[in-house]
């Protein structure tokens, strides 16, 4: 089997995923359909003293699909109209009708990022050392500085804005900020 790609609705994802493994399951299509994959990071979001976590498609737009071709390369008919019989379904990734098998590197990365054990968490902070930002909430609101360090870990980012004349370090969250 070779692991192929599939376009689908945005933000159906994992609802395509469940109805597809739904369907082979009922159909006893196992030889020809093997695992279906959507990678998805989690990512926790600090506001004020809450902390949330999402899960984000690390794909958005893409099913990962095991399946056994045809000697020519094309989807297996029933397959096909087993794939192509799923809401939000669009077509595989290829030419001419005939789906392109993903190289080894990128399934290997792939697999690495959808069979991750749940993991702690982690913060996404878009800001590096020396980016231009504005403060966008708090009590230095409207005030433009540059990134001095991040701390990822409590997603407090260390800003140097210039008060009264003087530069002045922040300690401000990450989602009070703005890159320019």
């Amino acid at each position: 089997m070779q692991w192929y790609v599939l376009r689908v609705a945005a933000n159906k994802e994992l609802q395509v995923r469940e109805a597809l493994q739904q369907k082979v399951e009922k159909e006893g299509l196992h030889e020809i359909v093997g695992r279906i994959e959507v990678p998805v990071e989690q990512i926790k979001r600090i506001r004020g003293n809450k902390q949330t976590v999402h899960r984000r498609k690390l794909y958005p737009g893409y099913v990962f699909m095991e399946m056994q071709s045809e000697a020519d390369g094309r989807v297996p008919e029933k397959a096909w109209f087993l794939i192509k019989g799923t809401g939000g379904v669009g077509d595989f990734i290829g030419t001419e009708g005939i789906p392109t098998p993903m190289r080894d590197t990128d399934v290997a990365k792939m697999l690495l990022e959808a069979e991750k054990p749940e993991e702690a968490p982690s913060i996404k902070v878009e800001f590096k050392k020396g980016d231009m930002i504005k403060i966008r909430e708090g009590a230095f609101e409207n005030f433009e500085g540059v990134v001095d360090s991040i701390d990822a870990e409590r997603g407090i980012v260390k800003v140097i804005v210039t008060i009264f004349g003087r530069s002045t370090p922040l300690d401000i969250e990450y989602w009070q900020i703005e890159k320019m």
